[in-house]
């Protein structure tokens, strides 16, 4: 299963493990973006669900359907997200947009890791892996991001606890944090982007591709061995070292 397999970096997972000949879920949101992934790989087996992963009843749905359809579940890739508000200072920010980020980012990356858990817990044979989708922020955040950079920091600890829980069942748990794949969200930092220093600066993004075929090889390890962390980024973007 992919969520936020409409657009982005979900949609460029789900394509590399459907032309990889995995069975693949589509959630997310909006049912017409998720049947436009499907088409872009005729002849796989893509499963479009609509589902808000931030809604507990959505999400029980899901993996009821998913359960349905598949039998079994041996990937989750948890990779719905939002970024918020960009720009808005800190004591600007409003509650309803703070709340949006975390029940989206960090609510629903718990409710579908629950419900990936239990299921890969009960099927037979036993186990399953859950990659979350992290970012360069959840290590560093960027200027007026404090949503989505708290959001990011907390899926760190959410990788973490999975990981070790799920030692005793065979579910592996790694995450994958991202910087600059070339996506619809990350069109400004071609234009220009608030620096630390206050300046706009342009920066270099990688093609998303290249993130999509390491959630692949991360997906396709042997149950007892796990990335735990990996780092995809833009070679030249600002992040190591002074910026």
């Amino acid at each position: 299963m992919v969520t936020g397999a409409g657009s982005g970096i979900g949609r460029a997972v789900a394509l590399e493990l459907l032309r990889a000949g995995w069975r693949v879920a589509l959630a997310g949101r909006r049912p017409a973006t998720l049947e436009e992934t499907a088409a872009l790989a005729p002849g796989t087996d893509a499963f479009a669900a609509r589902a808000d992963v931030s809604n507990p009843d959505d999400v029980a749905a899901l993996f009821g359907a998913v359960r349905d359809r598949f039998g079994r579940l041996d990937l989750l890739f948890n990779n719905a997200g939002t970024f918020g508000p960009g720009g808005v200072p800190v004591e600007d920010l409003e509650y309803d947009a703070w709340r949006h980020v975390v029940d989206t980012n960090l609510n629903g990356a718990f409710l579908c890791a629950q419900a990936a858990f239990r299921q890969m817990k009960e099927q037979e044979p036993q186990g399953g892996r859950i990659i979350n989708n992290g970012s360069i922020s959840a290590h560093t955040p960027r200027p007026r991001s404090i949503a989505y950079t708290a959001t990011k920091h907390a899926l760190t600890g959410l990788t973490k606890s999975l990981s070790l829980d799920g030692r005793p069942y065979r579910i592996a748990c790694g995450q994958i944090d991202i910087g600059n794949a070339a996506t619809d969200m990350t069109e400004r930092m071609q234009s220009g982007i608030l620096q630390a220093n206050g300046e706009l600066a342009a920066e270099p993004v990688m093609d998303v591709a290249d993130v999509a075929r390491t959630v692949r090889h991360m997906a396709e390890l042997p149950l007892d061995a796990n990335v735990q962390f990996a780092t995809v980024l833009a070679t030249n973007m600002p992040y190591v070292g002074r910026g």
